[in-house]
């Protein structure tokens, strides 16, 4: 089945929300260590467009079951060609191949929306990601030890990029 995927409306707001904060229980994807609400992330939605920045979501039947997209890094104008990839998957979508889908199709876009280094933020007890991110050849680039506490436990930040085009 190939994937198919379109640019997230403030419609799908409610989804992308909803798929976020099913994942904080797990302590293995997001910092955030409560739910976040949907007006918190208004202005997070509306820093992504499709020309530059897209969010995208797949649908099934009408539902939203997995997002990603492509964030500033760091701010500041000598990164602009660098973005940060995030995908999260509703429950029921995780395990079957989506996540790969979706960084493949990530990767395909990044040279048109002018991104030439990819970044991944991925938790270091985070297997699944890590692994996901290394099959397509990203590189660990640092490590920030022990900067999170999830539940007591200091966690890991793995920095993992991938150059997709040249300047």
């Amino acid at each position: 089945m190939s994937l198919v995927y379109r640019d997230a409306t403030l419609d799908d707001l409610p989804a992308i929300v909803a798929i976020y904060n099913s994942t904080v229980p797990s302590r293995q994807v997001t910092a955030d260590l409560e739910p976040v609400s949907i007006e918190s992330r208004e202005a997070w939605f509306h820093a992504h467009g499709p020309a530059r920045r897209p969010l995208w979501i797949v649908e099934e039947g009408g539902r939203v079951i997995a997002w990603l997209s492509f964030s500033d890094f760091y701010g500041r104008p000598a990164y602009g060609h660098t973005s940060e990839v995030s995908i999260y998957l509703d429950e029921a979508a995780r395990g079957k191949g989506l996540g790969r889908k979706l960084l493949a199709a990530a990767l395909e876009a990044a040279p048109g929306l002018d991104i030439h280094t990819v970044l991944g933020f991925v938790f270091g007890h985070n297997e699944p990601s890590v692994r996901l991110f290394r099959g397509f050849g990203f590189e660990a680039w640092g490590t920030l030890p022990r900067v999170a506490v999830l539940d007591g436990v200091e966690r890991d930040l793995v920095i993992l990029g991938k150059r997709v085009a040249q300047a």
